[in-house]
């Protein structure tokens, strides 16, 4: 379990005795679900989001407008996104970000599907939401560079202080996405 992301030896130890303690059916349960998720969770082939339906509920639904998409790094990020109840358009998902030194390539990413999406028409506006990382901006430069040729707007989503934080903490970097992503009130 220690291979689990966010479970070191300690909570992996926990699980271990949690599990052992408890009655052989709970455990069988467990391992049935993880099996399951296993066999019935898979990709979307339009979005790249997980899904137990392909197409998935979000590329299928007739609210959704088919004008916006906005662009994730992860599938966890869609839910991100959905939780703010703001967003009404449709998602793709990169499944990562460019990252050189750790050897992934545009080739690595789920990029084509995006251009292939854009540029059958229809879409007016592409949201770029990868992270304010280092990573994140090279893969949203470059995916603006492929997709404005195609005539189509692209943003960025803002960033800056998070809500509850304090000035205090916050970095240049920060700071300054924080008062470029300025608006009026």
């Amino acid at each position: 379990m220690q291979k689990l992301p966010g479970i070191g030896a300690k909570g992996a130890q926990r699980l271990a005795f949690h599990i052992l303690k408890n009655p052989r059916e709970d455990a069988e349960r467990l391992c049935g679900a993880i099996r399951d998720v296993k066999e019935q969770v898979t990709y979307c082939s339009v979005c790249n989001n997980i899904t137990a339906t392909d197409p998935c509920a979000f590329c299928t639904s007739a609210s959704r407008d088919r004008r916006l998409i906005c662009v994730v790094e992860e599938p966890q990020n869609v839910m991100v996104v959905e939780k703010t109840r703001e967003f009404k358009g449709l998602y793709h998902v990169l499944m990562g970000t460019l990252s050189p030194l750790h050897g992934v390539g545009p080739d690595d990413l789920k990029i084509k599907g995006l251009l292939d999406r854009v540029g059958a028409g229809g879409v007016e506006e592409v949201i770029l939401a990868t992270s304010p990382t280092v990573e994140g901006e090279a893969t949203a430069l470059y995916l603006a560079r492929l997709l404005k040729p195609l005539g189509v707007r692209v943003t960025r989503i803002a960033m800056g202080i998070p809500v509850g934080s304090d000035l205090e903490y916050a970095d240049e970097v920060t700071m300054t996405r924080a008062m470029e992503g300025r608006r009026d009130i």
